[in-house]
């Protein structure tokens, strides 16, 4: 492969890592910031904290998505042997599991079941 390509190959996926890393920060710090102004409203004590972790759930989602692309990328594009092959694919594993874990979390029910009513007043 070219150097010039390989290095912009290189770049692009440190760069993705870095909005990855960014997504779950500053994710967990508007979700901070959001759970801290809310907590003391008063009826809203017990939804602050289940919002609170809906919002920091989502932020890890988003960047384990972009932290997945920029593995994809580099495996694909840069590194593209069976070892680093092999190496993706635990990665992309592990990842699955826990983004699937975290969205029953924030949803409260598994992908495949349907939105009860008041499912759908908290999702706006």
């Amino acid at each position: 492969m070219n150097g010039m390509l390989s290095q912009a190959l290189h770049w692009t996926t440190r760069t993705i890592e870095v909005f990855g890393i960014l997504a779950i920060v500053v994710g967990l710090v508007a979700a901070t910031v959001r759970f801290l102004k809310t907590r003391t409203q008063p009826g809203r004590r017990e939804s602050a904290y289940r919002d609170y972790r809906s919002g920091v759930g989502r932020s890890i989602l988003l960047g384990l998505e972009l932290l997945v692309a920029a593995d994809i990328i580099n495996t694909v594009a840069i590194e593209p042997t069976l070892e680093s092959l092999a190496v993706l694919a635990g990665i992309v594993v592990i990842r699955t599991f826990l983004s699937f874990s975290l969205e029953v979390e924030i949803e409260g029910r598994w992908p495949w079941q349907k939105r009860e009513p008041q499912d759908d007043r908290r999702a706006n």
